[in-house]
């Protein structure tokens, strides 16, 4: 197991031998670990040996070696996305493919060699974005992935297929196609997730392909909310498809919650239903919430109103003389409000619809939580600042795990030191609570693991 640093070693030393004894004997469920980011160090120093790049590609790989090495130091999440280029560079041919997922399945699933540390974790599923190269397809590179992880039992090991925010439309339905063949196929895919830069993209695009891949049988999980990038209309797109797994939802906000999750919030973390601040008053012609730029909503409305205004301008039969009038974009403007204000309370009517509401008070997508990632990454001040304590508070499932090993330098022991080790190091549960924890993970499992 690769030398772990940063907050989860703080934790882990943190520890008496027999905490550290007890997280080893748990079973755990690693569901949110990027193959790409999960290399371990050495063998991207041997692949970094043996690689015959360009010249600038060779100081572009050096350079992001050399920060994998000292530990990287990220000043937001999107710094991380610029670490990627140099890994997938020397990950491009398929025998480089392989040697990378078998030793990331490795370095997950076997004990080190000499037998003093037992492996990280009972259950993993691995997920990789299908990549196309001068060497390979996507289907090619997908195969390959497969090939090494069919090497471990079922109960062992199984692959989500993961598309980028920033794919085309075409090639998401290639990879959702890629998926479904392969299970049908009675290859180890068990799910499909939806990663990536979170400023790029438009989910309400992505609906009808993920809704297709829900229908083939296949686990859905989905990077959400993991950036004040996101917006709410972000949001609302991915959560409509009710995936089984939210990877991170740091910034989900309270009013989505109370419409989606069948949580009862408990006391402190109560959050007001979305259609009571839908528009600040009772009189639903006034926009004053909505117009207020820290409502949930607002992008959504403005975005709405936007559009409602540009069509009522050009759908107008007035004559160029009456539109020069004050009186006619006064107009225009009570018509774009109340035409967005009148979309999102249909929305949310929908939402709160009594069908609806009897799906959501059973609806509790697993959260897949990556302490270290939030922390290194600053979009999470600190672990008391964290929004796992709403989770755990209002006993909502959630799986710890690694994200991406590489660059965060951690390991399922260290993550789950992290919920065992006393403030400030950790958050100070029991032992009970981490076992509960761990057994959450487990049965959040896409093909369950079975003894």
């Amino acid at each position: 197991m690769s030398e772990i640093t940063g907050p989860a070693a703080a934790a882990l030393a943190s520890l008496c031998p027999d905490d550290v004894i007890f997280l080893q004997s748990l079973p755990k469920a690693e569901l949110h670990a990027h193959l790409n980011g999960s290399i371990p160090i050495k063998t991207i120093l041997e692949l970094a040996q043996k690689y015959s790049p360009s010249g600038t590609q060779t100081t572009e790989i050096a350079d992001t070696i050399e920060k994998l090495k000292s530990g990287v130091i990220l000043n937001e999440i999107f710094d991380f996305f610029l670490l990627m280029p140099a890994i997938y560079a020397l990950t491009s041919t398929p025998e480089a493919a392989a040697t990378v997922t078998r030793a990331v399945l490795q370095s997950f699933l076997d004990p080190t060699d000499d037998g003093t540390e037992s492996p990280q974790c009972a259950y993993l599923e691995l997920r990789t974005t299908p990549r196309t190269t001068t060497h390979m397809t996507r289907e090619r590179y997908l195969a390959i992935v497969l090939d090494e992880v069919e090497m471990y039992p079922a109960t062992q090991a199984a692959l989500i297929v993961s598309i980028d925010r920033r794919m085309s439309d075409s090639v998401v339905e290639e990879c959702i196609s890629l998926a479904i063949e392969m299970k049908n196929r009675g290859r180890r895919v068990v799910g499909i997730d939806v990663c990536g830069d979170p400023r790029s993209g438009d989910m309400q695009s992505f609906i009808r392909h993920l809704s297709r891949a829900k229908g083939a049988g296949l686990g859905l999980t989905v990077h959400i909310a993991e950036s004040t990038k996101n917006t709410t209309e972000d949001s609302l797109a991915l959560l409509s498809c009710r995936p089984d797994r939210l990877g991170h939802a740091t910034f989900l906000s309270d009013e989505l919650k109370t419409l989606f999750f069948g949580d009862i919030p408990q006391p402190g973390t109560e959050c007001g239903s979305l259609s009571e601040c839908a528009t600040g008053t009772t009189d639903s012609r006034t926009p004053v919430g909505l117009k207020d730029p820290s409502h949930p909503l607002h992008s959504k409305f403005q975005n709405l109103k936007e559009g409602y205004f540009s069509r009522f301008v050009s759908d107008s039969t007035e004559s160029e003389e009456a539109k020069a009038q004050m009186s006619f974009w006064a107009d225009a403007e009570k018509f774009s409000e109340r035409a967005a204000i009148k979309e999102i309370e249909e929305i949310i009517k929908q939402a709160e619809s009594p069908n609806n509401a009897h799906r959501n008070e059973q609806y509790k997508p697993c959260i897949e939580i990556c302490l270290s990632s939030n922390l290194l990454c600053k979009s999470v001040a600190s672990l008391d600042a964290h929004h796992v304590r709403y989770y755990l508070k209002n006993d909502h499932p959630i799986v710890i795990c690694t994200d991406d090993a590489l660059p965060f330098r951690t390991s399922c022991l260290g993550e789950y030191s992290l919920l065992l080790a006393q403030p400030p190091l950790g958050l100070g549960l029991s032992r009970d609570d981490v076992a509960r924890v761990a057994q959450m993970g487990m049965d959040a499992a896409f093909l369950r693991p079975r003894d």
